[in-house]
């Protein structure tokens, strides 16, 4: 095979988004996956807890070195905040640790809501992965230490109260990664001075995935059984479809798998001087980096050798 026929899909690489049913962990999933392709290499871009169902991105072969970029993307929720009690794990697996009375009309909700619409500082949950001194929160916490995190700055960047049938409430999260919807019913409950805690939880989109493109988990096992998984596997490169995009020639392709940079013709209008790499047949070939004192591109992840 010539250099000009060089076949960039030489790897199985792509993304597989999952609906990820209520009562498995992430990693749980990430093992189905495992099996399922024959793939060791393959991870998700996001934890959804246990009781938390929906959107899960898994990244698969090659891939997998996008999850810096994919993890940090944006998310959305659909929660079920339960106001009246606050428990001490912001959520109904938690000892009670507050009562009081619900008696808010819609409007209320709805104007103490956009108290945690902006950019804002949130605490995360003492019952959370974060770690102090390398522990684990939630381990210092079910030993009864009392633990201390520091708040983070977070993005929200809306909030609409889609249900109220007290005493819950159906709200649509649209946030930044690392935002603890936990924490947001917790505070919410705060505000409106009756506690609060997190009853239901679905992710709705993640990055540039939604819903709509995900696979149920029995129907993906249904194809792992048949062998024709491979129609629920979307290109790596949708998964920076937000990014801008550059179509590689055959030479340039060349070029960037043994490490070289290729010329740049006309500098790139996005500020952050990044774009993805494409063939001419749609594959991720890398990730580049404009040098503009050189006026050059710079691969800086390739995803083939």
């Amino acid at each position: 095979m010539s250099e000009q026929e060089f076949d960039v899909k030489n790897a199985v690489s792509g993304v597989l988004v999952i609906d990820k049913p209520i009562g498995m962990t992430s990693h749980d999933v990430v093992q189905v996956v495992r099996r399922g392709t024959g793939i060791r290499r393959a991870g998700h871009t996001g934890t959804l807890d246990p009781r938390a169902s929906g959107v899960l991105v898994v990244l698969v072969g090659p891939a997998v070195r996008l999850s810096e970029y994919v993890s940090a993307s944006d998310k959305r929720y659909q929660a079920i905040i339960r106001l009246g009690e606050s428990t001490d794990t912001y959520d109904s697996e938690g000892e009670i640790t507050r009562r009081g009375p619900v008696n808010f009309t819609q409007e209320q909700i709805e104007e103490a809501l956009t108290q945690f619409e902006g950019t804002v500082e949130q605490v995360p949950p003492a019952y959370s992965a974060k770690k102090i001194n390398g522990r684990k929160a939630y381990e210092m916490a079910r030993n009864g230490e009392e633990v201390e995190l520091e708040p983070r700055e977070i993005d929200v960047y809306h909030l609409e109260l889609l249900e109220w049938d007290s005493p819950e409430a159906i709200v649509d999260v649209y946030c930044s990664s690392g935002t603890y919807v936990r924490s947001l019913a917790n505070d919410l409950g705060e505000v409106l001075g009756c506690g609060g805690h997190l009853v239901g939880l679905r992710r709705t989109k993640s990055g540039e995935f939604a819903l709509r493109d995900a696979v149920q988990l029995r129907k993906l096992q249904e194809a792992f059984e048949n062998g024709d998984w491979y129609k629920y596997l979307i290109p790596a490169a949708e998964a920076l479809s937000d990014w801008p995009s550059r179509e590689l020639t055959f030479e340039e392709v060349d070029l960037i798998r043994h490490g070289h940079r290729v010329p740049v013709e006309e500098a790139p209008e996005n500020p952050d001087n990044w774009v993805r790499a494409v063939s001419q047949q749609g594959e991720l070939v890398a990730l580049l980096e404009y040098v503009p004192e050189d006026k050059e591109w710079q691969p800086r992840k390739v995803f083939f050798s």
